[in-house]
């Protein structure tokens, strides 16, 4: 199993256990789901029947995003103008870093982070922000959206804001 965990920060954002998929080698988008816990339950992935869940949320249980209960993901706001300087020191970081480290990566994330940021911009309203659990500023802002459906989440996380831990 690989673990993706920040690169600034070290916050744990996903891991492969989540369906995903890389879109336009420049992000990564990671599907969820709602699902129900109780105070002591542990996750193992089962999805409870429908009369389960409604039991359930009598018992005082709640419903929850799984990645965002998962991994600790904390909910953060942002107005665009905010946002866009946020994300610019953020590029800039990421830029500096991939320099040191891959520095033949650089101009494809240039590139291609151009053109995804523009994307988020114009589809901004659509979007919550979460951060990691330590809510490190420094660190990557993850964005949730949902599906054309209307009711299926998913998470975007910067590809090379991540680094790939084996478990």
């Amino acid at each position: 199993m690989l673990l993706y965990t920040d690169i600034f920060s070290g916050d744990e954002m996903f891991s492969d256990a989540f369906p995903l998929k890389t879109v336009d080698d420049i992000v990564y988008e990671v599907d969820c789901a709602m699902i129900i816990v109780k105070e002591g339950d542990v996750d193992i992935g089962a999805n409870p029947s429908a009369e389960e869940a409604e039991e359930a949320l009598a018992d005082g249980a709640q419903q929850v995003n799984n990645v965002i209960h998962s991994f600790r993901l904390q909910s953060t706001s942002f107005d665009k103008k905010s946002f866009l300087t946020y994300l610019k020191g953020y590029m800039k970081a990421v830029k500096t870093k991939l320099a040191e480290e891959k520095p033949d990566r650089v101009t494809a994330f240039e590139s291609g982070a151009q053109a995804f940021a523009k994307k988020i911009v114009g589809n901004f309203k659509d979007y919550e922000f979460y951060t990691g659990e330590s809510m490190n500023t420094e660190g990557m802002i993850a964005l949730l959206n949902y599906r054309e459906d209307g009711t299926t989440p998913y998470f975007t996380f910067w590809k090379d804001g991540l680094k790939e831990v084996k478990l």
